[in-house]
């Protein structure tokens, strides 16, 4: 866990397999560390970090594991619930992943002897995204090739179903707009769904394709990213249902788009893993060229902490840090 200058990566931590998805709890959990949980090729990893960025006493970074949860197949996707709390009497752990079989699991563990996991069924196709509703935690909507967003309650139902045009690659859900839910297909729109009427009421356009992954801001519910081939776009959607801004950024393709959950100006993008490097690129909407550039072998998985501005990208038998500026 000591910093790295030879690839200005601020921290690693080994783990014992390939990193196929690497996610910190967006959420707060009620204790001073960050929960984070990455997936391999059959079990899923949760943990804890604490950085010296938020605690003085800290020397770079404290990582541990907390439980380790049997997958049995490849994690494609993970997302927490918004009622993960490690301040309760028991804790309680709950996330839900995505994996190879077009199956959604949803792991609920009290990190003693409680360790359940229910199954979902009812994609045909590869799962692209899935997310937890925001404030209650008591729905998850999922993304999938098989042209649908479906949302299902805990149980496994399906609550709500939207046929889509072409596969869907992301789906966000706002705590300040708890009854819209975002959705990004491959042939580069994003539209907006209404939960309670089950109709589409906004739609954006990239132009180009394909979309790989979009994002809604956190800090701004009007601002809208996304990568498309190998550009990065950012929309207002008070102004046009075109982008404002785009650039392009990685040589070969883009992969993901993720808004830091700090600031409405500070997003990162992800290259397409090459032969032997990922490149990870930092942006500032005030600046006109990265603010930070940093590679990873063969990487995957794309991250931002809760609180400070430091993502995580996940690798072969890593998980890659960087500290970013403000």
């Amino acid at each position: 866990m000591k910093q790295d200058s030879t690839r200005n990566i601020s921290y690693t931590v080994d783990c014992e397999d390939y990193v196929h998805v690497v996610k910190f709890n967006p959420f707060d959990s009620g204790d001073s560390c960050s929960l984070i949980a990455y997936g391999g090729n059959n079990y899923v990893v949760v943990g804890t970090c604490r950085f010296q960025e938020e605690d003085a006493e800290v020397e770079g970074m404290q990582y541990k594991t907390l439980r380790t949860f049997h997958h049995g197949i490849r994690v494609d996707a993970i997302a927490w619930s918004p009622e993960t709390r490690l301040d309760a009497i028991p804790p309680q752990i709950r996330f839900c992943t995505a994996a190879s079989d077009r199956k959604l699991r949803l792991f609920t563990s009290d990190l003693q002897d409680k360790n359940e996991f229910k199954t979902f069924d009812g994609h045909s196709d590869y799962i692209n995204d899935l997310v937890f509703a925001p404030n209650e935690g008591q729905e998850i909507a999922s993304v999938s090739d098989d042209h649908t967003c479906r949302v299902w309650d805990l149980e496994g139902n399906e609550k709500a179903h939207f046929v889509l045009r072409s596969p869907g690659m992301s789906v966000c859900w706002h705590p300040e707009e708890a009854f819209k839910l975002m959705v990004a297909e491959k042939n580069g729109t994003i539209r907006f769904y209404d939960l309670i009427t089950q109709q589409a009421i906004l739609s954006l356009e990239c132009e180009q394709i394909p979309l790989m992954s979009a994002d809604w801001c956190l800090k701004n519910t009007l601002k809208i990213g996304a990568v498309a081939g190998s550009d990065w776009l950012i929309w207002d959607i008070t102004r046009s249902s075109y982008p404002q801004d785009k650039r392009p950024v990685h040589l070969d393709r883009a992969r993901l788009f993720r808004w830091s959950r700090v600031n409405e100006n500070l997003f990162a993008t992800t290259g397409y893993p090459g032969k032997t490097t990922t490149q990870l690129l930092v942006h500032h909407l005030g600046h006109p060229q990265p603010i930070l550039t940093g590679t990873a072998a063969v990487g995957s998985g794309l991250t931002w902490h809760r609180t400070l501005p430091l993502c995580a990208v996940g690798g072969d038998h890593k998980i890659f840090f960087w500290v970013t500026e403000m």
